[in-house]
């Protein structure tokens, strides 16, 4: 009985120092964790940065089309020497002359056939390939961090599952012991339920550090490198999500970023072809000069202006090899593109059906919780009747402890087949 109270005693400190813990803490719902680790997560930040780079590299295609604009200037110090008419050796004149030059130069391309346009949209699309990466990593983020968030939200659960578990198998060993020291019970009752408590205390040990990991997953999904200064809101119940599988088929070939980056892919791919393709053309470019230039001041200046064709005759089969490269580039990216279709739409279909097996597991976990709950109260009141004994008590209080433990694995289930669904379609399932 002493035992019985001490544990009492415990439990009801430890709920009040996590209460207390909990009005100290903020609480953080899963929508600002996931805007949290948006705003932290390093693996976003680069491939925003990436986009950037793609952003700079259509600067610098359009650079191609606009004039080109240089100016120069030199100044050129000379010494000569002449000998003179005494014929005497090493007798000479020094002469220092200066020439100095300064001015502009302007081209233009004024027509190439297109082969800079080409090359623009080709950077446009690989600029919209990198973004469309960047979807991808955002997606994963949010993926991480909703899986990592239910993933503590069910460690606790089971946590306390276990504390619960084994404050009842307690009370039962104190009533074993009472029972045996009235002669009511037998010595193979207060072994059996010692042996129950042993058990249930390592499962407890393993419930708690399940616990100390998954905070440290959610951390890490977060982008945080301090410890957890928060307490979370517990979602971890059935939500109407539902989506038929061809239309979910529909959105993720439409909307899955990976889709979006290898078409944007391809397109630059196909602008790289024809812009290769078009080296074999001519392109005229115009110019112009405005210099000065002389030894003395004023400078003299000069100006000229003029177009020039550079007709491309022979290059040892550079260009055509070039052309070959990105016409098998788009071959090679066209079969990706297949196949990633099938990789999304088996993901999809696996989602899908994970999903409907996690709802329905949810049913027949809490029928099962329900059940095992009526036939611990059962035997205990059989135990405390003297009809029943002690292997039946302890094999109820066993199959209490699992049914109520897969309850909360099931619900933790459903959670993460939502999620995984929503990835694989690139979007939130829509609530009906």
């Amino acid at each position: 009985m002493r035992r019985l109270i001490a544990a009492i005693g415990l439990a009801l400190a430890a709920l009040g120092a996590r209460a207390a813990l909990a009005q100290v803490l903020p609480t953080h719902t899963l929508e600002e964790c996931v805007a949290i680790a948006l705003a932290r997560q390093p693996k976003l930040g680069a491939a925003v940065a990436d986009v950037e780079v793609g952003r700079q590299r259509i600067r610098q295609e359009v650079a191609g089309y606009l004039p080109q604009i240089s100016g120069s200037a030199s100044a050129t110090h000379s010494k000569t020497s002449a000998a003179q008419k005494t014929g005497l050796p090493g007798a000479g004149v020094s002469q220092r002359y200066s020439y100095y030059t300064t001015g502009f130069s302007l081209s233009q391309v004024l027509f190439d056939f297109g082969r800079n346009l080409d090359a623009i949209q080709a950077a446009q699309a690989l600029r919209d390939s990198l973004a469309a990466d960047a979807d991808t990593q955002r997606e994963t983020i949010v993926r991480d961090v909703k899986q990592a968030y239910f993933d503590l939200l069910a460690a606790r659960r089971l946590r306390d599952v276990a504390e619960q578990t084994l404050r009842s198998s307690q009370s039962q060993l104190d009533q074993a012991r009472g029972r045996y020291e009235v002669g009511f019970a037998t010595k193979l009752d207060v072994t059996r339920s010692e042996v129950l408590v042993a058990n249930t205390e390592l499962d407890l040990l393993t419930a708690r550090n399940s616990v100390l990991v998954a905070e440290q997953t959610l951390r890490h999904a977060m982008g945080l490198t301090e410890p957890l200064d928060f307490e979370l809101v517990d979602v971890l119940e059935v939500t109407p999500s539902e989506i038929a599988e061809e239309r979910a088929l529909v959105i993720a070939l439409e909307r899955r970023p990976e889709l979006v980056s290898i078409r944007a892919q391809l397109r630059a791919a196909q602008k790289t072809v024809s812009s290769r393709w078009k080296e074999h053309l001519p392109d005229v470019t115009g110019g112009a000069n405005y210099d000065w230039s002389g030894s003395a001041s004023p400078l003299q200046s000069s100006w000229s202006y003029g177009a020039l064709v550079n007709v491309p005759l022979f290059s040892g089969g550079l260009i055509d090899a070039r052309v070959g490269e990105a016409r098998a580039n788009v071959r090679s990216l066209g079969f990706q593109e297949q196949s990633l279709k099938q990789d999304v739409a088996l993901e999809v279909r696996r989602a899908v059906l994970d999903l409907s097996r996690a709802r329905e597991a949810i049913g027949v976990s809490a029928r099962a919780r329900d059940q095992a709950r009526e036939n611990l109260e059962l035997a205990d009141g059989r135990y405390q009747a003297g009809v029943g004994n002690v292997i039946e008590l302890t094999d109820a209080q066993a199959q209490r402890a699992s049914a109520e433990a897969e309850y909360v694995r099931s619900l933790y289930a459903f959670h993460t087949a939502v999620a995984e669904l929503e990835r694989a379609i690139g979007q939130e399932l829509p609530q009906s």
